[in-house]
């Protein structure tokens, strides 16, 4: 492998590094106290991938997923989802019109999806149905109606939140789709501190708007940026490790992951943590990916993606707990990047 190709200027990684920060810091400012949240959802939509966020209401999930994508100045579509919402209401639909001549022919009407960033707003109170109407939208970035498929536009996101899933009215997400974003984040309830300074400072609770806008070339040079932040083999080799890991049926899998999970995480979660690990590089200002960077993402990555028993529910066993757990045994030891990578200068 050449490694000098997949490398960048360091003007551009300065530029990129510079911007991202920027962005981190104006969501920092706006919203309050949750730094690590924040790290996170920036790292997830520098890696183009869909972010679903779980906590009770009322914590702010609607709050960051709009002021991002004010902060990312893209177009940006709500839907509140609720029992009785069908697919059409979110895809759009063929209407039956009267032209001037007086044939009747029909016409597309898109739906709410046909933006940048959508937010489904509590989408576990949908029924099934309407919920795994995104999964072509998510996976393929198109919508496929009577027949005819249409693009969406570039770049599109799916920024969902949900609710705790106890909580009455709420249906379950199926594994499908839950593989199909990036990462799942929760969100906790402010700390006493935080919330005296939101009521200090908040008179009606909206948080202001940002100080800026991420003009959209600005924006695709980032995503250009993050394609070349280069993962080395020896990188490689440890993701497919702690994924190979999450496997019952794996030989290296740990005697609690046999006793307590039902299905490990599947390869769309290797590649999940690959891209999140080059976001978590870029945010460093570095342009390789380290052992450190897969570490600080494979718990989000992967919690949604591995499938318990009732064995593991019945004793309180999470997925978190076991993704730690594995992040200790699987070690680095034996693996070397390669010491030749250097930042290619123009």
């Amino acid at each position: 492998m050449n490694n000098e190709k997949q490398l960048l200027s360091k003007d551009d990684l300065v530029m990129a590094y510079e911007d991202a920060k920027r962005i981190l810091v104006e969501l920092d400012k706006i919203l309050i106290g949750r730094p690590e949240l924040h790290r996170l959802v920036l790292i997830g939509i520098l890696s183009r991938g869909h972010i679903l966020l779980e906590g009770l209401p009322g914590v702010g999930k609607t709050a960051l997923i709009k002021t991002l994508g004010c902060l990312l100045g893209l177009k940006f579509s709500r839907v509140q989802f609720t029992p009785d919402l069908m697919p059409g209401d979110i895809l759009g639909a063929y209407i039956l019109q009267q032209a001037a001549d007086g044939r009747r022919e029909t016409e597309f009407r898109p739906g709410p999806i046909f933006t940048n960033i959508l937010l489904a707003d509590e989408i576990n109170r949908a029924s099934p149905k309407t919920q795994s109407a995104l999964l072509e939208a998510m996976q393929e970035k198109c919508v496929t109606l009577m027949g005819n498929t249409r693009k969406l536009p570039e770049p599109f996101f799916v920024l969902a939140s949900q609710n705790p899933i106890e909580l009455e009215g709420t249906y379950a997400l199926p594994e499908a789709q839950l593989d199909r974003f990036l990462f799942k984040l929760e969100v906790s309830a402010a700390s006493v501190e935080t919330m005296k300074t939101i009521i200090s400072s908040r008179r009606h609770g909206e948080p202001p708007l940002p100080s800026f806008e991420v003009s959209p070339e600005r924006l695709d040079k980032l995503f250009t940026i993050m394609d070349k932040i280069y993962l080395s083999d020896a990188v490689a080799d440890y993701i497919a490790r702690l994924v190979d890991a999450t496997s019952p049926f794996s030989e290296t899998a740990m005697t609690k992951v046999k006793d307590y999970v039902q299905y490990g995480a599947s390869p769309r979660a290797a590649i999940a943590v690959a891209e999140s690990a080059r976001g978590v590089a870029l945010l460093a200002g570095r342009p390789t990916v380290g052992f450190k960077d897969v570490k600080e993402v494979f718990v989000p990555a992967l919690n949604h993606r591995v499938l318990l028993n009732y064995k593991a529910r019945f004793e309180g066993i999470t997925a978190r707990n076991l993704l730690e757990e594995i992040l200790e045994k699987v070690s680095v030891a034996d693996l070397d990047i390669s010491d030749d990578i250097s930042l290619k200068e123009k």
